[in-house]
């Protein structure tokens, strides 16, 4: 019978949403270990554990992530009681590290890859995973009322490309890059901007803010970022607490998360590790 403590789970992902997820599973007792690319394009740095990856080790809300360059040096992390992350984007550590549970939780809105029996008990989060094919469970990622629903057949719902509103702003919230380049700071996560500041350029091209409000998020200096995609937001609330503390939609997921390993181990005993 294998306990908690001995239970491997495998994070694919280490931005903010799967950090609230490793978070949750490492403060209840599993062994949790996070894959990510070399070269993460995290928005809200201060709050995701793929950080390691460029710093070597990050902390957020008593829980250290510290970034190991091989899978024999996960079992020493464990002993310290951090959480290790590697970067292996193409899971090849699986074979040999035969986790207990796997976990997608790159939010890439598309099949990555992950499928049923690549662990005892696998979990996707969001749309482009269909439940029963690529993962066991699905989790709903749409904030309303379905959020952090577990989804045993079909998928979650659909990409909205535009994020909740807050005080009324939604599409407004998010940076995105106006051209190819380099990333450049003018500002940066936690500072207050009015409507027309400028955050940051992009092969120097000025991004500004739409509103009055605070920075939360920015992806890093000098990483080389593509037309389009997104680079930060901006938060109406200017509560500088919500930039380097854990979100409401990451705890949810987290605990989305949790429940359904030990609901896949009640029902599936036959076919996942026993928790206890």
């Amino acid at each position: 019978m294998k306990k908690i403590k001995e239970t491997c789970v495998i994070i694919r992902g280490g931005g903010d949403l799967a950090t609230g997820v490793a978070h949750r599973l490492y403060r209840s007792g599993f062994r949790v270990l996070i894959l990510e690319v070399a070269q993460p394009l995290v928005v809200r740095r201060t709050v995701s554990f793929a950080q390691a990856v460029i710093d070597g080790s990050c902390e957020l809300e008593g829980v250290t992530a510290v970034k190991v360059e091989t899978p024999e040096q996960i079992p020493q992390a464990w002993s310290n009681n951090v959480i290790p992350v590697l970067v292996d984007p193409a899971m090849a550590c699986l074979a040999a590290l035969s986790p207990d549970v796997l976990v997608d939780a790159t939010l890439a809105k598309r099949d990555t890859g992950i499928r049923r029996g690549m662990a005892p008990v696998t979990v996707a989060l969001g749309p482009g995973f269909e439940a029963g094919v690529h993962a066991d469970i699905v989790i709903e990622t749409n904030r309303g009322h379905n959020l952090g629903r577990l989804i045993f057949s079909g998928y979650a719902e659909p990409d909205t490309g535009v994020p909740a509103p807050v005080k009324g702003y939604g599409s407004e919230r998010v940076l995105r890059a106006p051209c190819d380049g380099a990333v450049e700071h003018v500002r940066d996560i936690g500072d207050e901007v009015k409507n027309g500041d400028v955050i940051c350029r992009v092969g120097g091209v000025d991004v500004c803010a739409q509103f009055d409000g605070m920075i939360r998020g920015l992806i890093m200096q000098g990483r080389m970022v593509t037309t389009g995609l997104k680079i930060g937001d901006v938060d109406p609330r200017p509560v500088r607490e919500y930039c380097s503390t854990i979100s409401d939609k990451a705890r949810a997921l987290g605990g989305s998360v949790l429940e359904a390993i030990l609901y896949w181990n009640t029902t599936h005993g036959d076919k996942a590790p026993t928790v206890c």
